[in-house]
């Protein structure tokens, strides 16, 4: 026998030491745990930052201001087809409150029901893009509704007939002259586009990932905080960036293949091509927002793709060369969910117009095709 010594500890006493020290290496191990989870979170917060901003109160800059008196008339126009020339095209009628600003159609349909070139985007935070459109034509939120009156979404023939309908509706000369009161004869076509311009500037949806980007931890539920650190490890930020997640920048769609073949597209659209003729801007569009993407398909310039888990398998394959997993999928797809805002009041109810009947005495001489011959909306 050894010449040690062993004192037989009672089993009672063993047991409680064995837990003793299980219970320390679990405190020990979640502590751990808490504080590699702490670091995590700092961490996609510190990256959420560098890439993203928080929405701003307004979209109101030097140039074009926002202040009561405009917005209140650009309410009223935004929302009134009887300046079209069959009384029936508004600017609601492509951005409708009730489908998130935008009208659930792959392509719009304008007035005398013409078809209309593209997808119409949402106008919710339209005023902070840096160009309007697909294609980028328009220069400003301003210039789009200017030109619009002239495009198949009004289809006047000339802004002075535009103007005539306004004129001829009681109420809207006297908003004009208080939302311009510099102006001898205020009602024209640029204070159109500015007053509607105006009244796009207010129409900003913060949402919760806007409280997590201002630090509020638990704004964002696991699965989209999952969700937020793949859309940034799989490179989607790298265009889908700044307050809107999108909209400040152009690029090729279909980096890796040709778009269509994914998107099942019926025509081939050649997107900024057709405004600037260079080969380089062949298939080139501008990147949309993701702010309120969840509430707005179908998706593409050309609403060819009705499913959001589809489009971000598509658009992580053509531009980044990557295979999603179903989980990765489901993740992005739920963060991009947290990115639907509150429909500001101004846009959820419609405003009381002016009283005034449809005039069609302008637009009965216009020919069917002379209303669209003007550029697209």
């Amino acid at each position: 026998m050894s010449n040690h010594t062993f004192r037989i500890v009672r089993p009672g006493w063993s047991l409680i030491v064995v837990a003793g020290v299980v219970l320390i290496a679990m405190d020990i191990l979640t502590g751990i745990l808490f504080l590699q989870g702490a670091e995590n979170e700092d961490k996609l917060l510190k990256d959420a930052r560098d890439a993203f901003q928080p929405l701003p109160k307004d979209a109101s800059t030097a140039e074009f201001p926002v202040t009561p008196e405009r917005v209140a008339l650009g309410r009223q126009l935004f929302f009134d087809p009887r300046i079209s020339v069959d009384g029936t095209g508004s600017c609601m009628r492509c951005h409708q409150p009730a489908l998130y600003g935008a009208d659930g159609l792959a392509k719009s349909r304008g007035v005398q029901d013409k078809l209309l070139p593209r997808n119409a985007p949402t106008v919710l935070n339209a005023g902070l893009h840096f160009k309007i459109h697909w294609d980028g034509v328009f220069a400003n939120v301003e210039e789009q509704a200017r030109k619009a009156l002239l495009g198949p979404a009004f289809g006047n023939p000339d802004f002075a007939s535009a103007m005539n309908k306004i004129k001829g509706i009681a109420g809207y000369p006297e908003l004009f002259h208080k939302a311009f009161p510099d102006d001898a004869d205020p009602v024209n076509e640029g204070n159109w586009g500015k007053a509607i311009g105006a009244y796009e500037r207010t129409l900003i949806t913060p949402s919760r990932f806007d409280e997590f980007l201002n630090g509020k931890s638990n704004a964002l539920s696991a699965a989209e905080t999952r969700g937020l650190r793949t859309f940034l490890d799989t490179g989607c930020a790298d265009c889908h960036n700044g307050a809107l997640i999108g909209g400040m920048s152009f690029e090729k769609f279909g980096v890796n293949g040709d778009y269509w073949n994914e998107t099942n597209s019926q025509e081939i659209d050649e997107g900024r091509f057709k405004v600037t003729k260079a080969v380089d801007d062949k298939y080139v569009f501008k990147v949309p927002s993701l702010r309120n993407v969840a509430m707005s398909p179908p998706y593409f310039h050309d609403g060819s793709v009705s499913s959001l888990s589809k489009s971000v398998r598509i658009m992580a394959k053509l531009q980044l060369d990557k295979a999603l997993a179903d989980t990765e999928t489901n993740d992005i797809v739920k963060f991009l969910e947290s990115l639907t805002g509150t429909l500001p009041e101004n846009f959820a109810n419609a405003p009381i117009l002016p009283a005034g009947a449809f005039n069609s005495t302008e637009s009965s001489s216009i020919s069917h095709s002379d209303a669209h011959r003007a550029p697209a909306k």
